[in-house]
Order: C-alpha cells, then sequence, then structure tokens
C-alpha cells in the first residue's frame, strides 16, 4: 500500500489580506485556519503523515493552533512558496513516501472527498491537480477600459492538495528551483510529467481578503449540525463530613458513595457529553471495576468525554444540570459550581446551568438516601464538511 504525507504550507504574510496577524492563524469558527486543514489532514485515513511548514516567526502561533494533533514535526519554510514546498520536500527525503499531498494551510475547508479524488487519481498518474472550470467570461483589460475577450474553453482554477509521486516532484523542484512557479503541478509540468484533472470544490477556497473569511464562517455554520444527549446518574448518601458536586466540596453531614470521588453532577455532565457522540457511557469508559478509578477526581471523565468532542471536530455549546436532592442545599453553592463546570468545559459562564430540585419528600431523595443529577449537553459537530 502506497505511503502517502500530506505537506501542508502555511509560511504566507498575508499581505494581500491586511492583518496583523498572518492569515493562517485568524480565527474561523472557533478555530484558527490552519488547524482546520490540519484536522482535516490528520483524520483522513489515507493520510499516513501530517509535515507542517512553517515560518520562522509564527512558531507561537503555529503551537497554538497545531496543539494536541498528532504531527510531524515543524520544516522552516523558504523566502517563496516554492522554496518552502522544497524544504518540506527535502524534509521527509530520509523516509520518503511513495506519494505527497502539498496543501495550503489557507484552504480550510478541503474535504475528505476532495482529498480521495487526488489520491485515486495518483493510482494511476504521477500527479493529479484538483481544477474547476472557468466558467465565467474572460476579459483582457488595458489602462482601465476592455482591452479583449479570452477564450475560456480548456481553462481551470487550480486548487489544492496537488498529489505527486514524490520521487518525482522532488526531483522537478531539485531541478526548477528559484523558477518561480506559481504551484507545484506548474513544475511537474515543465518536468514532462502527465499531470490528471480531477473535480475540485467550490467550497474549498483559499483565504485571500477578508471577505472570504467571511464566506467561510457562513459555510461552516451551515454545515454544522446539533446534537443532544442525555445523562443520569445516582448516588447514596451515607454519613460523612462533606460530598463533592459538580467540582465543588460542599461541607455538610453527609458522604456520596461511589467507586470514585462520586461526584453524581459530574458523572450525568459525562454522559451527555458522551450521548452527544453516540460513545457508551462513563462505565464503558472507566469500568468501576478498575482500581485506578478508585477515589479518582471525576473532572478527569469530564475531561476525557470533552477531548472525544474536540476529537470528533465538535463544540460544546450548553449544558444543563439538574440536582435532586433535599439536602445539602445547593443555592449557595451554584456559583462556585457553575464557575467550574465552565472552567472544566473551556465555556463561558453564561453557557452552564445549574439547578436544583426536591421531590417533595417523595422516593428516595425525598428519603435522605440518596442524589440525583440529570444533564443535558448540546453538541455542533460538523457532520458534513468532510463530504
Amino acid at each position: 500500500m502506497a505511503t502517502c504525507v500530506a505537506l501542508i504550507v502555511a509560511c504566507g504574510r498575508g499581505q494581500r489580506y491586511g492583518s496583523d496577524l498572518p492569515k493562517q492563524y485568524l480565527p474561523l469558527a472557533g478555530k484558527p485556519v490552519l488547524r482546520h486543514c490540519l484536522e482535516r489532514f490528520c483524520r483522513h485515513p489515507g493520510i499516513d503523515r501530517v509535515r507542517p511548514v512553517v515560518h520562522p516567526d509564527d512558531r507561537a502561533p503555529f503551537a497554538a493552533a497545531a496543539a494536541g494533533l498528532d504531527l510531524l514535526e515543524p520544516v522552516t519554510g523558504g523566502a517563496t512558496r516554492q522554496d518552502s514546498v522544497r524544504l518540506g520536500l527535502e524534509s521527509l527525503s530520509d523516509e520518503p513516501p511513495e506519494w505527497v499531498l502539498i496543501h495550503d494551510g489557507v484552504r480550510p475547508l478541503v474535504s475528505a472527498a476532495l482529498i480521495d479524488r487526488v489520491l485515486h487519481a495518483l493510482r494511476g498518474h504521477a500527479a493529479a491537480l484538483p481544477a474547476l472550470p472557468v466558467t465565467e467570461t474572460l476579459k483582457r483589460g488595458q489602462n482601465g477600459v476592455v482591452a479583449g475577450t479570452l477564450d475560456r474553453a480548456g481553462l481551470y482554477r487550480a486548487q489544492t492538495p496537488q498529489g505527486f509521486f514524490y520521487a518525482e516532484i522532488m526531483a522537478a523542484h531539485r531541478r526548477f528551483a528559484g523558477a518561480a512557479m506559481t504551484d507545484d503541478a506548474a513544475l511537474a509540468e515543465a518536468a514532462g510529467l502527465p499531470v490528471a484533472l480531477v473535480d475540485g470544490d467550490g467550497d474549498n477556497m483559499k483565504i485571500t481578503e477578508p471577505a472570504d473569511l467571511t464566506r467561510a464562517e457562513r459555510l461552516l455554520a451551515s454545515l454544522w449540525r446539533p446534537r443532544t444527549g442525555l445523562g443520569f446518574d445516582v448516588h447514596r448518601l451515607a454519613p460523612g463530613d462533606g460530598i463533592i458536586l459538580l467540582g465543588v466540596r460542599v461541607p455538610c453531614r453527609f458522604r456520596l458513595i461511589g467507586h470514585s470521588d462520586a461526584d453524581v453532577g459530574l458523572h450525568a455532565l459525562t454522559d451527555a457529553l458522551l450521548g452527544t457522540l453516540g460513545a457508551g457511557d462513563i462505565g464503558s469508559h472507566f469500568p468501576p471495576s478498575d482500581p485506578r478509578w478508585a477515589g479518582a477526581d471525576s473532572a478527569l471523565f469530564l475531561g476525557h468525554a470533552r477531548a472525544l468532542v474536540a476529537a470528533a471536530g465538535g463544540r460544546i455549546e450548553h449544558v444543563d444540570v439538574t440536582l435532586v436532592c433535599e439536602q445539602p442545599k445547593i443555592g449557595p453553592h451554584r456559583a462556585a459550581m457553575t464557575a467550574r463546570v465552565a472552567e472544566l468545559l473551556a465555556l463561558p459562564p453564561e453557557r452552564v446551568s445549574i439547578k436544583a430540585t426536591t421531590t417533595e419528600g417523595l422516593g428516595f431523595p425525598g428519603r435522605g438516601e440518596g442524589i440525583a443529577a440529570q444533564a443535558v449537553a448540546t453538541v455542533s459537530l460538523p457532520e458534513m464538511i468532510d463530504a
């Protein structure tokens, strides 16, 4: 099976964009533009490794954008895009892949289907170029007036990722170093390599000016799909000197019985988040029979669920927890609980709701035998982005 490395080129300064921050690090739907690119290639089953190529001045924003992703160490780019790609290719020479995909770090909406088409084309061609046919009439201008009309037949707009057999595109870059060609397919053409055309994607836009980022925001917003998960948990009460509820220690004459710290609120919330992913329940991830979780801080469980949402490309929109008990009184601790849950989920406090109720003396909560918690979590997932 062919091995494939994705080379993500992110060295630009963005002079045309007009921002102090390079456009690959500008926020898009809550994440840097570059992170969207990196995540999509990291998730694709046909990509074995991902090598970023970055500007030497961008180490700090790159580290923030790439945090937690399984990437090869970034390579420092050169003075031009062509130089940067060549340096990225050279960095792979010790363990050369069979194929390499070269992608602009400011095309954040690349889809899995587009990557699939490029990879499929490489099974029969030395190079593959995703492109869109030119549909608008083309005019040549001179001194502010139309100087002629161009024939658009057979003309295409080139996109990335462009795919190549590694050895051949490496040789072309070495041969034509300094030639100032505008994309890697042009080097392949100059080297006499046949370049297959594959269908591009109109949503695979290059962020060049502020209007492009606005369009990308609108497109992503239309692709996010809400998911709701419900969690429920119960723990017994016993005599003691305090309980942990939603990450806050509440002094009282009780304790909660459980294998971990028995934080019934965080357990219900963890199950709610797992529910948005269809990822089972807390017991399937942290079995009570496993001694590792004896007395564990339930914040670990919630952190695990939060990480699974992030790994799926999702974002947590809102959480709502209801505690059901006669004692202790929740009101005096509500603000601290809200703040703690907001901290654990990296949410603003206004997107965390904590409520409490009683059962009017009925059932096990009314008899003071235990505490129940119910939680609802709302998560947005980019279900259509890889279509």
